[in-house]
């Protein structure tokens, strides 16, 4: 059977379980528990979603069990909105599957997706309720470029870890998700938050501090200068954790304005307003939390066949109840992409890093493990979603 994004499209109307169960299929196996599977797949993704031993955690300790180099398995990193731009999936559909993606895409959302992104308008794309579904498919996409170029690097990818919507492609990769189900929700999310941004002037300011900057001081500070100015409940939190010394803190706009006038006073470095409408993964995202709810209610979700890491609380997802819990949380709750990395990436000491591949448009993911963490960094490839090269060998 060709490749599993082809696969998908073959099972009751684009109701395949993702990459992993598509390999799965492949080898012969059943879908969900029973039916023999091929010994080395099965171990593989039976071993990725077990606990670790006691002082061990993270793909490491899976490889470890199966008596597999590290560099066996692989691990997968899935961007999530800004990095979105014009052009994206060009380099794409040549592949088996992808035009089938856009297809069936167009028909969840009600337009055409694949134009928005080769052609724009920039502004267009941008906009919350476009970029998010653009950025998932073309995720999905990547990975479909990845499994045609190198597919034991699909095969034995045993993590996986989204930044913020881009957990929601890690789950259908991982087959927790269906991709159709998954877009639609992802659809709804990105409407919500859209509407949930546009009720209240807010932003996100990417902040880079000295070690001794103290953000819960400054976005007090900012609140309560908020507060001056008459506004009730103000919002300024940090929202994204990125690396050592680097955070977004969002919130109302005139809290973001009083922390950048304010910078040298509570050590910050550099500070940058982001381009984006609203103040995400805050309080202020609670209205989007219900019609997000109400979506994965109607939908299957499953356990996922490898390690996926929520942004929440950087742990790996253990089960369906706790998929839909989180996702949901997520909404209001910080991204924890540096706790995530380092859950990802815990090993011994002297131990090898896995080969990491950042699937979708840019390379922020992978600017971000650098300063995370520079010896995993040096396995890191990214799948380019515009041109037709080679994806790196490993």
């Amino acid at each position: 059977m060709g490749s599993w994004a082809a696969a998908t499209w073959r099972l009751a109307g684009c109701s395949g379980r993702g990459v992993l169960r598509g390999a799965a299929r492949r080898r012969g196996s059943s879908l969900r528990g029973g039916g023999e599977r091929a010994a080395s797949l099965s171990e593989l993704l039976q071993s990725s979603v077990g606990d670790g031993e006691p002082g061990e955690e993270g793909e490491a300790a899976e490889a470890r069990r199966e008596g597999r180099s590290p560099r066996e398995g692989t691990v997968l990193l899935f961007p999530g909105q800004g990095s979105q731009f014009v052009g994206m999936g060009r380099g794409l559909l040549r592949y088996p599957g992808v035009r089938d993606m856009y297809r069936l895409a167009e028909k969840v959302l009600g337009y055409d997706l694949l134009s928005l992104c080769l052609e724009g308008p920039r502004a267009e794309l941008d906009r919350t309720r476009h970029c998010q579904p653009a950025v998932f498919v073309a995720s999905l996409a990547a990975v479909e470029k990845l499994n045609h170029l190198q597919p034991k690097v699909v095969e034995s990818c045993v993590a996986a870890a989204g930044y913020s919507v881009g957990e929601f492609a890690a789950l259908v990769f991982a087959g927790a998700m269906d991709f159709a189900e998954a877009l639609y929700a992802v659809k709804v999310r990105a409407e919500a938050m859209q509407a949930a941004s546009e009720a209240v002037p807010s932003g996100m300011l990417s902040v880079i501090g000295r070690r001794e900057v103290n953000y819960k001081y400054a976005c007090l500070e900012a609140r309560r200068h908020c507060e001056s100015l008459g506004i009730d409940n103000p919002v300024c939190e940090v929202s994204n954790y990125l690396f050592p010394d680097s955070r977004v803190i969002a919130g109302h706009i005139q809290a973001l304005e009083f922390l950048q006038k304010n910078a040298p006073k509570f050590n910050f470095t550099r500070t940058k307003m982001l381009p984006v409408s609203g103040a995400f993964h805050t309080q202020l995202m609670e209205p989007a939390v219900e019609p997000l709810a109400e979506v994965l209610k109607s939908i299957e979700i499953q356990k996922p066949l490898i390690c996926v890491y929520s942004n929440v609380d950087g742990k790996k997802y253990m089960h369906s109840k706790h998929i839909q819990k989180l996702l949901l949380k997520q909404l209001v709750s910080p991204v924890l992409w540096e706790q995530t990395m380092h859950s990802v990436y815990q090993r011994k000491q002297g131990m090898e890093f896995p080969y990491t591949y950042e699937v979708g448009p840019g390379k922020q993911l992978g600017a971000v493990l650098r300063k995370c963490n520079l010896k995993a960094w040096r396995q890191y490839s990214h799948v380019d979603v515009t041109e037709e090269e080679e994806a790196a060998e490993t």
